[in-house]
């Protein structure tokens, strides 16, 4: 399996849920980036725990095929931005909703 790096939620859940299911994986690979952990789940035939998001273009291409949900399990992303003079009206609706 290629898994995010211990420490991140995502990762913190997955192992939770393997220990209460006594299952140990084979582990290929920890990335702490999840830039890193889509390109190796691209070039891999490993199963890989990834957010949807982080792949949705391989997954609508059909390059990935998810094989899994794991209900409950999420990861959260934090978009930093600055204060612009002019702001972009759709990402201050993405913000405020």
């Amino acid at each position: 399996m290629l898994l995010p790096a211990k420490g991140l939620d995502i990762r913190t859940g997955f192992d939770q849920l393997l220990d209460q299911a006594g299952i140990q994986p084979i582990i290929l690979a920890e990335v702490d980036d999840m830039a890193m952990l889509r390109l190796l789940a691209r070039s891999s035939d490993a199963l890989t725990l990834v957010p949807p998001i982080v792949v949705k273009d391989e997954l609508a291409a059909g390059t990935l095929v998810e094989v899994f949900t794991i209900p409950g399990l999420t990861e959260e992303f934090h978009a930093i931005t600055q204060r612009r003079r002019f702001p972009n009206p759709l990402l201050r609706e993405l913000l405020e909703g």
